[in-house]
């Protein structure tokens, strides 16, 4: 369990996805914070991305790689398709 609500997540979250948003952005994709829900976020890849076989990387080792780093390493992120 995190330490943190999940309101309390929502500004350090925002600020790690847009860390990692210009790595998307360039590749012609995008992702979407949708919610964060007991301590899960719930995001949305966008674009290109949405439909790319690396978009499991992406995910994985990218962003969530980023969130954990940030913020908890107990952070879990699921991809809303």
């Amino acid at each position: 369990m995190l330490p943190f609500s999940d309101e309390e997540l929502l500004k350090p979250v925002e600020i790690s996805l847009n860390k990692v948003r210009p790595m998307l952005v360039q590749d012609g994709g995008n992702v979407t914070l949708l919610k964060i829900e007991n301590g899960k976020v719930f995001v949305r890849l966008e674009g290109a991305c949405k439909g790319c076989p690396s978009s499991a990387q992406t995910l994985k080792f990218g962003i969530e790689r980023t969130l954990k780093n940030d913020i908890h390493p107990d952070i879990e992120l699921i991809n809303v398709t």
